[in-house]
């Protein structure tokens, strides 16, 4: 051939019998394709500390692949398009699984189960091949979307120590910002799940099956579509979503587990819902006239970033080079404190942030969720809103950006009427790369300082400076607390973080015990930090997985405390939850509780602590499923929940409970 046929196209073979069709050619598109291939390859296996002769070998295949041809007769449809198919949602599926980090997630799904996820997976080759006819951009488009989504899950799951779910794609934003505070690791895992799905998707781009009537295959693959859907729905009508469990993966496969996550993402009313359960239960609750008292105090709450006591996972047998929170533990006047349950690990900080304001619980959320961009009306009840009807004036900090989960949409909505975010903070002086816990604190102050006598004011701080990861150096900071017996370099940081938050925290008490006015001051962790998975073994001898429900009840306990500076009952809780919390800073203020928070106060002696995983029955004295609830338990449990939905979901919702204004509501009795 001339110079030109060189550059275009070399074809050196081509067979063909019964509609068969191998052709041999090359082509400069092939040619620069395969050498980009080979790039690709050669950076992950630099990357990810991987033998580069996979990724040369991977190049040469895939230029081989690149070079070949294949077209299947089309009256063979029936035999080769099930095949093909078939082999690639098995091997969507493998690769999926493959790239999961824990091995116990990998290796524990159920024959059953991993046959789910294949029908999973090929459904969407299906309703892609109905609407293209085309098998190479069906399996392409396919895998290549199954392999993004393993691909966000390994590295979603090295960041927070939980799965990627469908709820976390409206919390993108705030997870890229976080993002770049982390280090990521490409294990030889990725780099081998990514070698082999290119390799396939090239494959699959050479291969051709043709319909020999395109409106009669298409009618037949989306008519197979329709009953896969429909098979798929009824399998798995009764498996329940666990991701946050970190047993979802391993009982139901991760691509299955995700996708139940989006049929979960659909809220209905409880069942014994109606206009009637809810005028009973106003019935019970009536509005007490609270138009606030001259004696009412200044309220400030701080949650707490990771701020927690990792000595519960031992069972306090854990020890430090020095005590951790000094100032916190000597605590004991005019105090409630303990521990209350959270509903999140390691992540999904406004969760936590949502029940105490609320009152509300994720335990009647799908897992996941996250209500602040989920599920806000914009007008929604809350205690910020109550106070501020009460005469306060409701104000929040929390030295971060604004747009994270999406606060500066949602604060105005709950009632606060000022919010200050990052760039009311001096940034030059952070603690690693966060504002501080005493900045944060010494602003706080200042706002109480810029009042006037007469104001009622509610503060909300929400802190920054024991946000996660811990595996960075940092010239600003030293560590000065370190876990005795062992080496986990995140755990000693950790550690020296929250022994720092120690600090300020004695600071803010020191200075409010001063005041003359009366001040509440209520304080709690949002959630547990996600460290090395070894360091858990080490502290109940199972790490995150295979727990039992108390032990799994651990891993979401924080502590908590509600101070005045003035005379109060001080009292230990063993155990409550942060859905309470909110009741317990109205009594301990002295204010006369809402209806909503009469109910609470009521289902707390039931009900003493719950979060989005369980319950602890105060008749049964442990903790239990929400299943497995007594019949007694359970009918508080669906009070709530039809409560919950009525205040989050219901246009008409309960003028007695969840009232726009307590004032205008009075007015207009």
């Amino acid at each position: 051939m001339g110079d030109q046929g060189s550059i275009e196209k070399t074809q050196v073979l081509e067979l063909k019998k019964k509609g068969f069709s191998l052709t041999w050619e090359m082509t400069g598109k092939g040619v620069i394709l395969s050498v980009i291939a080979l790039a690709v390859m050669l950076f992950l296996c630099i990357y990810g500390k991987t033998n580069v002769l996979y990724g040369i070998g991977a190049g040469l295949l895939i230029f081989l692949l690149l070079c070949i041809r294949v077209e299947l007769p089309k009256n063979a449809n029936l035999l080769w398009i099930p095949l093909l198919l078939g082999f690639s949602a098995w091997m969507s599926v493998k690769l999926v699984q493959f790239m999961l980090l824990e091995e116990e997630l990998r290796t524990k799904i159920s024959t059953n189960h991993f046959r789910l996820n294949v029908l999973c997976a090929l459904l969407l080759y299906l309703i892609l091949l109905g609407i293209s006819a085309k098998t190479d951009f069906a399996c392409i488009v396919s895998h290549g979307f199954w392999m993004l989504l393993a691909a966000t899950n390994y590295f979603v799951y090295q960041l927070r120590g939980n799965e990627f779910s469908m709820a976390d794609l409206k919390a993108a934003s705030t997870g890229f910002s976080v993002a770049s505070k982390y280090q990521f690791v490409v294990e030889e895992r990725f780099v081998f799940a990514v070698i082999l799905s290119i390799i396939y998707m090239v494959a699959a781009s050479r291969i051709r099956i043709s319909f020999q009537k395109k409106w009669l295959g298409r009618v037949l693959v989306l008519s197979l579509f329709v009953l896969g859907v429909l098979w798929f729905a009824k399998k798995t009508e009764n498996t329940v979503v666990e991701s946050w469990e970190q047993k979802g993966t391993y009982r139901n496969g991760y691509l299955m587990n995700f996708v139940l996550g989006i049929r979960d993402s659909i809220i209905t009313a409880p069942e014994g819902y109606s206009e009637e359960t809810i005028a009973g239960l106003e019935n019970q609750y009536l509005p007490v006239d609270e138009t606030g008292k001259a004696e009412d105090p200044t309220i400030i709450v701080i949650m707490n970033e990771s701020f927690a006591d990792l000595s519960v996972l031992s069972g306090g047998d854990m020890t430090t080079t020095e005590e951790v929170m000094p100032f916190y533990d000597s605590l004991d006047e005019n105090i409630v404190k303990g521990y209350a349950l959270s509903s999140v690990f390691g992540a999904k900080t406004p969760d936590s942030e949502w029940e105490y304001l609320t009152g509300n619980s994720m335990a009647f959320l799908p897992s996941g969720s996250v209500p602040y961009q989920q599920y806000m009306s914009g007008d929604d009840y809350s205690l910020v809103r109550f106070l501020s009807n009460r005469g306060y004036t409701c104000k929040s900090v929390h030295p971060y950006l604004a747009t994270g989960w999406s606060r500066d949409k949602v604060y105005p909505g709950l009632g606060f009427t000022e919010s200050l975010f990052l760039d009311d903070f001096d940034q030059s002086n952070l603690m690693r790369e966060y504002v501080s816990d005493q900045q944060m604190y010494e602003k706080i102050v200042e706002m109480y300082e810029a009042k006037s006598r007469e104001e009622k004011l509610f503060v909300m701080g929400i802190t920054m400076q024991n946000h996660g990861g811990y595996g960075d150096n940092y010239e600003n900071f030293t560590n000065t607390v370190a876990l005795e017996g062992y080496y986990f370099p995140d755990v000693n940081q950790y550690l020296s973080l929250i022994h720092e938050s120690d600090k300020a925290l004695e600071y803010l008490i020191t200075y409010f015990e001063q005041v003359e006015e009366p001040v509440e001051i209520v304080f709690f962790g949002d959630h547990q930090p996600s460290l090395n998975s070894t360091f858990y073994r080490t502290q109940n001898g199972r790490g995150l997985s295979g727990l039992t429900l108390s032990q799994l009840e651990d891993l979401f306990k924080v502590p908590f405390f509600i101070w005045t500076n003035y005379e109060s009952e001080s009292r230990d809780v063993e155990l409550t939850s942060l859905n309470y919390l909110s009741t317990m800073t109205l009594e301990q203020a002295g204010m006369e509780l809402p209806p909503y928070h009469q109910f609470l106060k009521e289902l707390q002696q039931v009900i003493p602590a719950m979060n989005a995983r369980a319950f602890y029955s105060a008749s049964e004295r442990r903790f239990l499923h929400y299943e497995d609830a007594t019949e007694a338990d359970r009918q508080w449990l669906e009070k709530y929940n039809i409560l919950q939905y009525n205040n989050m979901f219901d246009g008409d919702r309960s003028q007695v409970f969840f009232p726009k204004s307590h004032l205008d509501f009075f007015q207009e009795e």
